[in-house]
């Protein structure tokens, strides 16, 4: 579990650092860029890798069947993720569609893992999405809703998403998680 919370702290500084010491980051210029990203990706690295390896520890049994939702939420937050790349209609909509898609996500996982690495790194992701949402909100103020792009772009997304979902739940198979099974235990 050590190296799940390293990695956990590493992706959640890396992140909000910006957000906290914005002079110190402006001070550090663009070679400051290469810096962050080298620390969250480690942090992505090792919180993977750590969970991975951790021990599995029950804390509660998910509720039969959880599994459905789950494969209904990833879709959702899939095709949320990249509502702010593509700019179509959806990004109008929700002021931070991709931390409303890693809080989706979170949740999802939560529903059908309940052991202490899932909890740790899913409750993590769903602390930090939750928190950059109200700190963005708090030093950035009252939303403006952008206008809206052609509504092909939420087609072309609503595409991407289900390849996405297709490679993702492919893994999920590949690495012996079955999305499909409805449970997970």
């Amino acid at each position: 579990m050590i190296l799940l919370t390293l990695g956990i702290f590493l992706w959640v500084a890396g992140h909000l650092f910006k957000r906290v010491f914005p002079d110190l980051r402006a001070r550090m210029g663009d070679p400051g860029k290469g810096l962050v990203t080298l620390i969250i990706t480690a942090g992505l690295v090792l919180m993977i890798y750590g969970y991975r390896t951790a021990d599995y520890v029950p804390v509660y049994v998910p509720l039969p069947d959880t599994g459905y939702l789950n494969n209904l939420l990833m879709l959702v937050a899939i095709v949320l993720l990249g509502a702010g790349v593509l700019k179509g209609v959806i990004w109008t909509r929700i002021r931070h569609p991709q931390f409303l898609a890693t809080m989706i996500w979170a949740t999802a996982h939560l529903l059908v893992n309940g052991d202490l690495a899932a909890i740790l790194l899913f409750g993590s992701m769903w602390l930090w999405a939750a928190g950059s949402i109200l700190l963005i909100n708090a030093q950035e103020g009252e939303w403006v809703r952008p206008p809206p792009g052609p509504l092909r772009r939420d087609a072309v997304l609503v595409g991407i998403g289900l390849a996405l979902y297709g490679a993702i739940t492919s893994t999920h198979i590949f690495l012996d998680h079955n999305p499909f099974m409805g449970n997970y235990y």
